[in-house]
């Protein structure tokens, strides 16, 4: 029965995504590749300054990106600063500088990673004119360079990679904006609240007072997911009533995560002129997608352990209203992509299934991966797949009729080095500097000794990957972990951003070279296959040695 349940819930899913996938991915299209401007965006325009017929080279689309994160990153550390000065701070004083500082980086990095509790932290302005507001260009900034990338494959001999002001306009107010006004619409029709009240307090059945927080959460939920943010307007996240008040809703959030990364392969296909091409990279985001929630739902339902076992499942930690199949579906679309939402506490799974939510980020987050920055984490996947192939039959590697060339194989090298060096790196300080590790021993980590281990491990793993998402049992607002964690999200966002569109630049500099009998089609089943063990074959090699030391030892016990 329970399986029954799984592969209902997969198969919703999946009948939704395959309707929306045509229609959302060819209006992306026309969104980046229309010749016309909208009155609102000419009026943007104007007041930016931005020639919207102009293009950029890749350095000056870099700098644009960089520019306009860092100016997002000083107003949100501002705003949280001034807290206490503002209307609606619901009487909070300001956050620390070193969580302020982690918060900032976080949701400009597109990460939200939260070492706080919102409700009793960030007041409503905070909310919607700092946090809000990085929930919708953070995740557009993605959509950007996954597009800038795509038109490096689709352009030739150009010295171009588009315009990051009009893109990213664009993506504001033609994909986000219309999306989370309908889906907040839908979200309050399924019982999310949208207020100003503030806190209110209630008196309990049994006679005790208790404050209830409200809030303006309906229109901040749907961007959270479907920007791939996942910043909580509440502590409890999506497993809070207000934010997620029931199973179908639960279900639509789900399609929120999943439905612009699903549909983005379309938009590449559409672009570079082959639609094959965006079917063989959503297979391969399918494939990986499908067996993570596979092999997660068995470890889960099966709840080996001591606790699980006594308890007659692995509920702990799991919403009652959603059960096992409702949570690992969740978990599985949150780590997937870059979105960090939880409904359920993954600090609480069974030792080898809290693996795999790590797991799904240790792959890049390519399953489908966060908006935008799956589908470009994915490409570059496919260039070192591609690379690798030439190596076996002896020709020098291209893909969509670009050569692969020392330069763009070292762009690639370098842009999947990043997040490993970064996990490992802030992991192993953690635990390497003397009055650092005393800190997170004493004072972050709960359950000491090797869950203890994964804690940290899965920390760094989420702020290097942008997702976002914790380990219930790690208190992270420590003057350390505030300040690494907000520096490794940074780091984790920004360089391989850097590698990217360099790589675009270098592909739209190149003209296209004729297909031969010995070019490698891109577009079958030897290369989806070829594609998917690449993926995997570099997450193992990379990862399984700290995991060992984790999750893997713990659940071999």
């Amino acid at each position: 029965m329970t399986w029954m349940y799984a592969i209902l819930a997969l198969s919703t899913v999946a009948a939704i995504l395959v309707i929306l996938y045509r229609p959302l991915g060819d209006y992306m299209t026309w969104t980046y590749t229309s010749s016309k401007d909208w009155g609102l965006e000419r009026a943007v325009y104007k007041v930016v300054g931005v020639d919207s017929k102009s293009e950029q080279t890749w350095q000056a689309y870099l700098r644009s990106v960089l520019a306009f994160s860092a100016v997002g990153l000083l107003i949100v550390y501002g705003l949280q600063r001034l807290q206490q000065w503002l209307p609606y701070s619901l009487g909070l004083p300001a956050p620390s500088e070193h969580l302020s500082f982690n918060t900032a980086a976080s949701f400009v990095g597109n990460t939200n990673w939260q070492s706080y509790s919102p409700e009793l932290t960030v007041g409503y302005t905070v909310q919607f004119a700092g946090l809000a507001v990085q929930n919708f260009v953070s995740a557009a900034v993605g959509i950007t360079i996954a597009i800038a990338l795509v038109r490096g494959f689709a352009y030739r001999r150009s010295g171009t990679i588009g315009n990051f002001w009009v893109d990213l306009i664009r993506g504001t107010l033609r994909i986000l904006l219309p999306i989370t006004m309908l889906g907040a619409i839908v979200l309050m029709a399924g019982g999310v609240i949208q207020n100003f009240n503030g806190f209110t307090t209630v008196t309990t059945l049994t006679g005790s007072a208790q404050t209830i927080p409200g809030g303006p959460t309906a229109s901040q939920e749907v961007i959270k997911l479907l920007g791939t943010n996942g910043g909580g307007f509440f502590n409890a996240n999506s497993s809070h009533p207000f934010e997620n008040p029931s199973a179908w809703v639960n279900i639509f959030q789900v399609l929120l995560m999943l439905v612009i990364p699903f549909s983005l392969p379309r938009t590449f296909g559409r672009m570079v002129g082959d639609n094959r091409q965006g079917y063989a990279i959503l297979s391969v985001m399918a494939v990986l997608y499908i067996a993570s929630f596979s092999i997660l739902t068995a470890l889960e339902t099966a709840g080996v352990g001591t606790a699980p076992e006594l308890a007659g499942g692995a509920m702990e930690g799991k919403e009652q209203r959603f059960g096992i199949i409702g949570s690992t579906l969740f978990a599985t679309t949150s780590t997937g992509t870059s979105t960090g939402a939880v409904n359920s506490m993954h600090d609480s799974y069974t030792a080898l299934g809290g693996m795999m939510p790590m797991l799904n980020m240790m792959l890049g987050e390519v399953t489908p991966g966060g908006v935008g920055s799956g589908i470009y984490a994915i490409l570059v996947l496919a260039v070192i797949a591609v690379f690798i192939s030439g190596l076996l039959i002896g020709r020098t590697p291209e893909y969509l009729g670009k050569k692969i060339g020392p330069r763009e194989i070292k762009l690639a090298a370098l842009y999947i080095l990043v997040m490993p060096t970064l996990v490992l790196a802030g992991t192993a300080l953690s635990f390497a500097i003397p009055g650092v590790r005393e800190e997170v021993e004493s004072t972050s980590i709960w359950n000491p000794g090797i869950h203890g281990m994964s804690e940290v491990l899965y920390a760094f793993t989420s702020a290097a990957n942008n997702n976002g998402s914790a380990f219930a049992g790690l208190t992270a607002n420590t003057p350390w972990l505030n300040t690494a964690l907000g520096v490794v999200i940074l780091l984790g966002r920004f360089v391989p951003i850097v590698f990217v569109l360099a790589l675009a630049g270098s592909f739209a500099a190149q003209d296209k070279v004729p297909t031969t009998s010995g070019t490698l089609p891109t577009h079958r089943p030897m290369f989806i296959g070829l594609l998917t063990a690449v993926t995997v074959l570099v997450t193992a090699l990379t990862f399984f040695p700290v995991l060992a030391l984790g999750p893997l030892a713990e659940g071999l016990m």
